[in-house]
Order: structure tokens, then sequence, then C-alpha cells
């Protein structure tokens, strides 16, 4: 008989030296403290000793993984009269057990069952188990939530009727069938660019929201390929976004010997022109902002030459007058020139060719003068825009 008590102390003890090692070994591996394990594998047992005896007194569970014990104690209130053999004890039967309890004090005797190790043992391993994928699902969180508004590489994995899923390493990224290109087709395997939307908890993991068309991602790729916009000398002010088909960005320089209009086109356009591969296509026009609505408006409706902007400001309007031949130019194929203007600059914009504001005679204006002053090269730059524009028409 001591034999076997000795034996199965020995076993306790190697139980419990394996169980510490284990808990050490996660808490230099997943960042968990150990007393944080230790205190949940108490709660647990408290629970299994329930379950599986079938006990509904208030209990205690001790894990000493010092000496490889774990011990279950019942906790009984000492009252005067006993409502609850399980939950009171009498102040009586409790002095018996020592003499310096009093009434309210609680007594703790030790009621271990004969087999609790080996349900102890069970749970202990479940709940590690759960800790461990809970702590994994927090650190993957925290990872993710601060990589919200940012950019990320991601692999096509799987498709489904509505929804793209891209691996992003640690996590599965959804990519809704609304935050798609339209024009663009997305195989298994292929490699992309995402721009991260939103991260939420659920009871599954995070949960990744990513986006192909949200103007975020165009702002990061052009952080990412312009050192100056990184450095914060060149400043992207608004943006414009069709995704798949066509984008504006406005740009400011901080510094004034810097070009903000062709430090984001780069030489040669190869700055823009590797967005524009990374977008499929996507047409992208970079104007200068200006704090001043007339050329900001003028700029934004590029590249179509302005000859006058007249500001409404009670209506937060413009009129905007254009030659002739290049008010298909400045309206754009379905409006979309005129439409994108107007959300880059947050202005409505009212185009009207020379001969229509002749006739309403509203052009020429004083305002108009600022327009005529034009140089040949500007000039020759927008005829060569036009003629790309009735090719692409």
């Amino acid at each position: 008989m001591a034999k076997a008590k000795a034996k199965s102390k020995s076993k306790a003890k190697a139980n419990a030296n394996e169980l510490l090692d284990a808990l050490l070994a996660l808490e230099k591996q997943k960042g968990i403290p150990r007393e944080v394990l230790i205190e949940a594998i108490e709660a647990a047992l408290v629970t299994a000793y329930k379950r599986n005896f079938n006990q509904a007194q208030n209990v205690r569970v001790d894990l000493n993984l010092d000496n490889g014990t774990m011990l279950v104690f019942s906790r009984k209130d000492v009252m005067e009269e006993v409502l609850d053999s399980r939950l009171h004890i009498s102040l009586e039967d409790a002095k018996q057990v020592n003499p310096a309890f009093e009434l309210g004090d609680i007594v703790e005797q030790e009621v271990t069952p004969r087999d609790f190790g080996r349900i102890a043992a069970q749970t202990a391993k479940q709940v590690v188990t759960q800790r461990v994928r809970e702590a994994e699902r927090g650190m993957i969180y925290e990872e993710y939530v601060d990589r919200e508004e940012d950019i990320v590489n991601g692999i096509v994995e799987r498709l489904d009727a509505r929804n793209i899923y891209v691996g992003l390493g640690k996590v599965e990224a959804v990519l809704p069938v609304n935050e798609q290109i339209l024009t663009e087709t997305y195989r298994p395997h292929e490699r992309i660019k995402v721009y991260i939307t939103k991260v939420e908890r659920s009871t599954r993991g995070p949960q990744v929201f990513v986006s192909r068309t949200h103007p975020g991602l165009l702002r990061r790729l052009f952080e990412m390929e312009v050192p100056e916009i990184y450095d914060g000398i060149v400043e992207i002010k608004s943006i414009a976004r069709e995704a798949g088909d066509r984008s504006k960005i406005s740009v400011v320089a901080h510094n004034q010997d810097v070009d903000p209009v062709g430090s984001c086109v780069g030489a040669k356009g190869s700055r823009v022109q590797t967005i524009v591969n990374e977008l499929n296509g996507e047409k992208i026009d970079i104007v200068e902002w200006s704090e001043d609505p007339v050329i900001f408006v003028a700029n934004a409706l590029s590249p179509s030459k302005v000859l006058d902007v007249q500001i409404h400001e009670d209506e937060k309007s413009t009129t905007v007058v254009v030659p002739d031949y290049q008010l298909s130019l400045a309206i754009g194929k379905r409006g979309q020139n005129a439409r994108l203007a107007a959300k880059l600059t947050g202005w409505k914009i009212d185009i009207k060719s020379e001969t229509d504001a002749r006739e309403l005679g509203i052009y020429p204006s004083q305002a108009s003068e600022s327009f005529n002053h034009v140089d040949e090269e500007y000039e020759e730059n927008n005829d060569e825009n036009y003629d790309l524009y009735k090719e692409e028409e």
C-alpha cells in the first residue's frame, strides 16, 4: 500500500514537472504568463470537479507545481444555523477543526477524490490548448489592428460567389465584392497588394477586411514609390478614385525648390507607371493643389485647358469655361473627368464651352485674365493629351 502511494506521488510529481515545463515554454514562446495559465487551470479544475463528481459545494483547487499536487478544498461559511451542509458549517463543528474559527469565517477542508489526478491532467491539457489558441488570436489581432489603413502583400487563396480570400501569412483576409475592382480577375495563388480597411474580433479569431478600391491604397502606393511623399516633402492633399478606370490626386510641395507633380511622375514617368502597373492600367492624373480654388479647379480639370473659372461661394460651385474643341476632354467619357475633378476639389463644377459662355455673356470675365497667359509648351502638351484622349474614346 505504501509503495502504491509512493508510486502515485512520484507519478504526480512527474506530471507536475512536465506541466511546469510546458507552461514555462509557453510563457517564453507565446508570451502567456505562467500565473495566468495556472489561474485558468485552477478555475477549470473546479468546474471539472463539480461536473465529474456531481458536487455543488463551494470548492477551491490548489495547483502546486513545486511538489506535484492538485488538491481540492471545500469552502464552508461558519454560521449559527446550517441551511445547506454543502455550503455552511456550524460554529461547533468549525471549532473541532480549529478552535480559532469564529462566525463569518471560512473553513477549508480537503476533499480531493482518489482519481482526480487523471481528470485534472485532461482538464489542464484542454485549458492550455484553449488559452494558447486565444493568445495566438489575440496576438494576431493586435498585429493587424495596428496595420489598419496600411497596405500589405497577400496571396489569393480561394474564391466564393462573392468574396475573395487573401492569405496574409498568419490570417486569411476577406476581400468583399464591393471592394474588388470590376475589371480585375483574381486567380488562386496570385500575389496582390491590398489595403486593410478594418480588423474585428470574432469567436473564430480576428477577421481582417481588405480592399482594392479604397483611395487609401492609391495613397499608400505613392508613399511607397515616391520618397518625397514618404519623407513629408510632398504631401497628397486629396484623392478622387474610380477604381480600375481613372483616378486623380492633388499634391503640394512644402519645399519651393521641389516640383510636386514631377516628383510623383518620376523620370520618364517611371514612378507613376509602376503604380499604374500595380493597378492593372488604371489611369492616374496628378495635379498641383492650390489654396486658391480658381487655380485648383483649373488644375483638377487637367488635361483640359481652362480659359476661366468663376467661383460661387454661397453654393460652393464653379462655372468653368474651356475652348470649344476641348469641351469633350474637360467633361470626359461619361462625365468622368468633371466628376473626378469635383470630388478632388470639393467644388461643384459646371463646364461651358467658350462659344456658349460668350452667348450667355459670362465670358470673358475679370477672372479669365489670369488664364490668358498660357505658354506654347502647355498648349502643346494639352493638345497631345487631347489626341490621346480621342484615341481612347
